[in-house]
């Protein structure tokens, strides 16, 4: 008699692997070292339970807000820090920070700078706004003509309309603001790393793969896991379905170099049974959705796992600050 393997165990297995056989790399902007893996995939069948990660506690209300921060199209991180969901306040803070190290506004900690962005809408609507991010990009595409292209609501139209389409994909990878020949105000600050994602209607239930460029294994995947799986349930109760798999395929996979005793430490833990979730009725339509509207049920796990999140861009602040004074020394010429 075979003993059925907790679908937990297949990210555990993953965290084993990069511990066992990795490659050593460091990134050349902050000095982050981190022990990497290419090409690797796991599937979350979602009629085995909600894949809300067991052997340390997740997140949940930061899942579900940041979720439907995402899907409603919003990019101020403002919105996130009035929840009470700190998760992304270091990424306007950083780009405050350069602001102060130019001259350009005044010095603030970033317990002040946080309270700014929740009490004064002047102000976070000034330093709290972050440009082609997630939810701009699914439901606000920045298209050439000036247009906003609702990605999201056009891939759940499509599957209404033809469930055996391929096409119904939604992609947050823009190279136009990617590179150096962008302007520095509207550069990508921050790494996109869940990058596209393609819905498909299998045995007639609603499925999900997300291609993930780069995973912070320890700290991110358990949110993208948890974050994607909903989606997934989300698209599917729009579409009057069932949620399939939530199929997760990852580029480069990493262990940072200051996790690996909580990875170790998390590892010795056994995977407990899985939650479920139920999604109110009220959800008709993609733009019916709010947080209240999910229901988290039956979910134990073990002890959180502190551990150091590593904010990352597309180039250090020494090299960005240079880069700032280069473009502004060009624009008077």
């Amino acid at each position: 008699m075979t003993t059925q393997k907790h679908p937990e165990q297949q990210y555990l297995d993953l965290m084993r692997d990069i511990l066992v056989d990795s490659t050593r790399q460091e990134d050349q902007g902050t000095g982050d070292v981190t022990h990497s893996v290419f090409g690797r995939q796991m599937r979350w069948d979602l009629s085995e339970g909600f894949p809300l990660l067991t052997t340390k506690k997740v997140y949940w209300k930061g899942v579900l807000e940041e979720l439907y921060w995402f899907w409603s199209g919003q990019s101020n991180v403002a919105y996130l820090a009035k929840k009470g969901v700190h998760i992304w306040d270091d990424y306007p803070y950083r780009i405050y920070r350069e602001k102060i190290d130019a001259g350009d506004v005044s010095e603030m900690t970033k317990e002040i700078f946080v309270e700014k962005l929740i009490n004064d809408d002047d102000f976070s609507k000034e330093h709290g706004e972050l440009k082609n991010i997630y939810g701009q990009a699914w439901r606000r595409w920045p298209a050439k003509d000036g247009r906003g292209v609702d990605q999201l609501k056009w891939a759940i139209e499509e599957l209404r309309k033809d469930p055996n389409c391929h096409n119904a994909i939604v992609n947050s990878w823009n190279p136009e603001y990617l590179y150096d020949m962008a302007l520095p105000e509207e550069s990508l600050r921050f790494p996109i790393c869940h990058n596209m994602y393609q819905l498909s209607i299998q045995k007639e239930k609603v499925c999900c793969q997300l291609y993930q460029r780069s995973a912070d294994i320890f700290l991110g995947v358990p949110f993208n896991i948890a974050s994607y799986a909903l989606l997934t349930a989300l698209v599917a109760k729009v579409l009057g379905r069932e949620p399939g798999e939530f199929i997760h395929t990852f580029g480069d996979v990493h262990i940072y170099d200051n996790h690996i005793d909580q990875v170790k430490e998390q590892l010795t833990r056994e995977p407990l049974p899985l939650p479920t979730i139920t999604i109110s009725d009220d959800v008709k339509d993609i733009d019916d959705f709010r947080p209240e509207h999910i229901t988290l049920e039956g979910y134990e796990s073990h002890a959180m796992i502190k551990a150091k999140l590593a904010v990352v861009g597309g180039k250090s602040s020494k090299e960005w600050k240079e880069y700032v004074k280069k473009q502004k020394s060009e624009k008077k010429t």
